[in-house]
């Protein structure tokens, strides 16, 4: 797996995603588009990223009964989305739907589920307002596992949690966000540097904000992709 950059394109409209995308291609492996633009500009986006020459990630966060979650991650395919996340708290039968859908759109294309995990907006703290009694990273194993059962790519989990997925599920693709190059005043409550994420195994970092809020967006990525260089181990 190429570990790199997939840019989280949290803009307003979908002009502003596109041009932010084609700014800052050369630093980064791939292109994220979530809520914001999947229920405004909606997935039409897709293609017009996908044209842009790098796969595409849709993260949709699906979470409903399995037969809608397979419709909807089959519409996201024929889109042409390279990965589609889905809540792995809805369940084994719900992510298998999830799998079928979207490799039932992608056709021959490469596709895949992505088992979001804990968001990384939670801590111990915020889980047990909500009634789960275990700490993140006991929680992520579970739904690892859960997620390599029932067929998914990956999962997305906070970098704190990447041991714990390679240790249950060494298989998964490990994509992470919650990425601060330096300490930031946000709404991620679990982050690490992308050099630390690397070295705790991620293969996809998930970034927005430090790169398209920046100044200067393309030498923000470049300098991070030039970090994660560094930091990955030889192959």
């Amino acid at each position: 797996m190429v570990r790199g950059i997939i840019v989280a394109l949290d803009l307003p409209t979908a002009e502003s995603a596109v041009d932010m995308a084609e700014e800052v291609a050369d630093h980064v492996v791939g292109f994220k588009i979530g809520l914001g633009l999947l229920h405004g500009p909606g997935p039409l986006l897709i293609p017009a990223l996908v044209a842009l020459g790098k796969p595409v990630f849709a993260d949709a966060k699906l979470n409903d009964i399995p037969s809608q979650v397979e419709v909807a991650a089959r519409r996201l395919g024929e889109h042409g989305a390279r990965w589609v996340t889905a809540h792995v708290s809805g369940g084994q039968a719900m992510l298998e739907a999830a799998v079928m859908g979207l490799q039932a759109g992608a056709g021959a294309a490469p596709a895949g589920i992505l088992g979001v995990t804990v968001l990384t907006s939670h801590d111990g703290a915020s889980l047990a307002r909500i009634g789960i009694d275990r700490s993140p990273g006991k929680l992520v194993a579970r739904m690892a596992k859960v997620a390599a059962a029932a067929g998914c790519e990956g999962v997305v989990s906070s970098p704190k949690e990447l041991t714990v997925v390679a240790d249950v599920a060494p298989g998964l693709l490990r994509v992470t966000p919650g990425i601060r190059p330096v300490d930031r005043d946000d709404d991620q409550a679990r982050t690490m540097t992308p050099a630390e994420a690397v070295n705790r195994g991620a293969d996809l970092l998930v970034i927005g904000r430090p790169i398209t809020a920046a100044g200067d967006p393309k030498g923000a990525a470049a300098a991070i992709a030039a970090e994660i260089k560094d930091a990955a181990p030889s192959d």
